[in-house]
């Protein structure tokens, strides 16, 4: 199997379970391409037609093709653990609403903010939505483990990093 090369721009960012207070937020936006659609169809092996032929798609309630809901789901794992509260934190628990589909094209913009902080247990709840203009699509909570200020990842290596 070949490795995964990952190159490193600067050091890891994240908070500790220290630095965390309630109303703390963070934003990751991302548009939809089609490519992505494929892309996560291939990989979770949802091949689900409204996803990926539009003649069928315009049949249905949707009216045309729509992304997979959970690849919405997936830009809360990136600003999750990779913004707020970022490198180290484990996602434990995630529920989630879908209120509206994306479409190919949408820009998601995902917001991810601080409820509550349970510091003697090293876990931190956070609103999680994702925005297609001003309508949410898709909103939940997330339960995550923050790691303390001695927990925390060291700062990489300047060069790249490889990942069997």
């Amino acid at each position: 199997m070949a490795a995964t090369t990952l190159a490193t721009e600067s050091a890891y960012q994240g908070y500790a379970i220290e630095e965390l207070s309630v109303g703390m937020s963070a934003e990751y936006v991302r548009t939809v391409s089609e490519a992505d659609i494929i892309a996560f169809a291939k990989l979770s092996g949802d091949n689900n037609p409204v996803h990926l032929d539009a003649a069928f798609a315009a049949k249905t309630m949707f009216k045309g093709q729509i992304a997979h809901g959970m690849l919405s789901a997936a830009f809360i794992s990136t600003a999750l653990g990779t913004k707020l509260p970022g490198y180290g934190c484990i996602y434990m628990s995630q529920d989630l609403r879908f209120k509206a589909p994306v479409r190919i094209g949408d820009t998601v913009r995902t917001e991810v903010t601080v409820s509550e902080v349970i510091a003697e247990k090293k876990r931190a709840v956070l609103l999680t939505k994702c925005y297609v203009g001003d309508k949410i699509v898709l909103e939940g909570t997330a339960m995550m483990m923050v790691p303390s200020k001695a927990e925390q990842a060291p700062a990489p290596l300047p060069q790249a990093q490889s990942f069997a």
